[in-house]
This record gives C-alpha cells, structure tokens and sequence, in this order.
C-alpha cells in the first residue's frame, strides 16, 4: 500500500518543476505604460505575476516574468546595450 501512495506522488511533482519555460528566451519589449504598471505592481505584490499579467491586457504571466528577469538580471545588461544599438 506504501509503495503505490509512493508512486502517485512521484507522478504529481513532475508537472511543478519548472517555474518559467526552458524556451529559448527572446526580448520582450514593452511600452513604457506596461514598464511602470509592472514596477509599481511589483512593489505592492511582489512576485505575484499572475495578479500582474492581470493588469495588462495582452500580456502573460511568464511574459511579465522574464520581462522582470531581463531587466534585473546582470548577464542580460550585455544583450540589452546590444539591442539598443541596433
């Protein structure tokens, strides 16, 4: 009996273990209306991106995320200048 409540739970936390897609990423661009919407959204909230996507119209939770994730994180600083120049 043990062994089958094992498996069942095994099977269940496959589905939960990724919290943004393994997707290639590519550059989000946002207005600056969505940009200041998610920073004032995310200083009231936090990492709440569902109640954020919420807000925006057109625009989803994991969009939100790796927008959020892009624009903070060190190893993107390189891309974005590259972008820009372009």
């Amino acid at each position: 009996m043990d062994y089958h409540r094992q498996n069942k739970k095994t099977k269940c936390n496959h589905s939960n273990s990724e919290e943004v897609s393994s997707i290639e990423w590519t550059f989000i661009n946002m207005t600056e209306q969505e940009e200041d919407l998610i920073f004032r959204m995310h200083r009231l909230v936090g990492e709440r991106w569902d109640l954020i996507a919420g807000r925006i119209p057109g625009r989803k939770a994991e969009e939100i995320e790796r927008f959020w994730i892009m624009r903070h994180r060190d190893m993107f600083a390189q891309r974005r200048k590259q972008q820009r120049e372009f």
